[in-house]
């Protein structure tokens, strides 16, 4: 015997072989088109650019990897300026404020209460 979930009832009912393998939500088949590209995106379709593709965006990673690759000293992730620094710094503001928090939270924990 087969069984299939009714969305009217609610419940298992006994089916066909055939509707028992094809659940109510999903269709056979591959979709009709594919999905439209997210990241770099052409501004003109392939067949109408022919061999050159314009990007909406300039290519920023020569100018990136320049940058990253200066022997400087500096640590990778505070290389471009102060904007970094200012994460980096913001990052351990709370990164040691919230071990402090979590020390005086158990001390206080810790405490007997009075009645």
């Amino acid at each position: 015997m087969y069984y299939k979930f009714s969305g009217f009832t609610q419940k298992l009912t006994g089916s066909a072989p055939a509707a028992a393998y094809s659940p109510q939500g999903l269709r056979p088949g591959v979709p009709a088109e594919a999905p439209a590209m997210i990241f770099a995106s052409p501004t003109k379709l392939a067949s109408e650019a022919g061999t050159v593709v314009e990007y909406m965006g300039a290519n920023r990673v020569p100018d990136l990897q320049r940058i990253f690759q200066v022997s400087d000293g500096l640590p990778i992730h505070l290389k471009r300026g102060y904007p970094d620094r200012l994460l980096y710094r913001t990052t351990m503001a709370l990164t040691v404020g919230g071990a402090l928090y979590c020390l005086v939270a158990l001390y206080i924990a810790c405490q007997p209460r009075n009645k």
